[in-house]
């Protein structure tokens, strides 16, 4: 489902990393600011793993507060670009798209891919702006396992790297996607993933995992404290079921599936740019006693590497709710090692 904010590009076919043809990839993106006249101000963000490319604009951005005018991602400066990752739900080729050699949706056919043919994905777009330096790569929870993919695998595409509220090996394991076919297999009318026709027990499903994870990533905190406990049940629940409706359950198990094999550390030393790594103090996916052995490995690689934790109660959401706590090192990092 494309955004209504976002544009489409055509990327023509994508090789991917198994050999694998995917034909008329389509890729959804959004874009801030302006290009500069020699093309070097553009910066790339990398979203969630079940988040999109609407970074900012209005309150629906994930991070509305940090990229935009006079933010720390100033986009009176930058030019931001934020595409939705191949394999995702939000207009991009993924599983939900029409396949065409059969004319009806992939399911569970969509090919598997690796974080390499997400970011090939990304190439072909900076590609058509004529971009061949990034002033830097952003990138959040899965976004940045992306960014730290980017820096080892394209080391001169960039002059700066934040990394936040992410990690440089994946979170999942092979028996949590094996556990989330499980329950969609459950479902009703889920047809072996070929859900598309009868989709109503996977939403339901769908929105019973969204709920858990607005819990587990701190968001269901943050609202209870902003809005009231008594208002925070049904904010809640519409805003699962919004995304609910919106969301693809082959894509939720094929980006999971993606990571499996995601693991920076072994690629450490190819890195060059500067890098910004920022957790939350309460964070239960990629907590807080990552950034010492983090550090010590990109300190030890000779990576011109910095950290900030950020003091929060909101958990793996605290770079949105918190943003005010780590803006001042976000600015002053990008002014001190984006310029060219």
């Amino acid at each position: 489902m494309k955004l209504a904010t976002s544009q489409l590009f055509d990327a023509g076919d994508l090789i991917l990393n198994s050999g694998t043809k995917l034909p008329a990839v389509q890729l959804a993106y959004e874009t801030w600011g302006e290009l500069s006249a020699d093309r070097s101000n553009a910066i790339l963000m990398c979203h969630g793993y079940t988040n999109h490319q609407h970074t900012t604009g209005d309150k629906s951005g994930w991070w509305p507060n940090t990229v935009g005018p006079g933010c720390a991602v100033d986009t009176n400066k930058y030019f931001v670009v934020c595409v939705n990752m191949l394999g995702s739900a939000y207009g991009s080729t993924g599983p939900a798209s029409t396949n065409p050699a059969t004319g009806v949706p992939y399911g569970p056919d969509f090919p598997e891919t690796i974080i390499g043919d997400l970011i090939a994905a990304q190439i072909t777009l900076l590609d058509h702006f004529g971009i061949d330096q990034l002033a830097a790569v952003i990138g959040f929870s899965y976004g940045g396992m992306l960014t730290f993919e980017w820096a080892h695998r394209h080391p001169d595409r960039m002059r700066a790297l934040v990394i936040v509220a992410s990690g440089m090996r994946s979170w999942r394991t092979p028996q949590d996607i094996d556990n989330l076919r499980a329950r969609f297999a459950n479902c009703a009318d889920w047809n072996d993933g070929h859900y598309y026709e009868h989709p109503a027990a996977v939403i339901d499903e769908l929105k019973k995992i969204r709920l858990e994870t607005l819990t587990r990533y701190g968001i269901g905190k943050y609202v209870e404290d902003t809005s009231g406990e008594t208002a925070a049940p049904p904010i809640l629940d519409d805003m699962a079921l919004a995304w609910a409706r919106q969301f693809d359950a082959n894509a939720l198990i094929g980006l999971g599936h993606t990571t499996l094999t995601y693991d920076a550390r072994p690629n450490v030393g190819k890195i060059k740019a500067p890098l910004l790594y920022v957790l939350s103090s309460t964070d239960l996916l990629f907590g807080p006693e990552l950034a010492q052995p983090t550090m010590a490995m990109l300190k030890k690689a000779g990576v011109d590497a910095s950290y900030f934790e950020i003091d929060s109660i909101y958990g793996h959401y605290a770079p949105s709710a918190d943003w005010q706590k780590w803006e001042a090192p976000l600015q002053a990092f990008l002014t001190q090692k984006v310029a060219k």
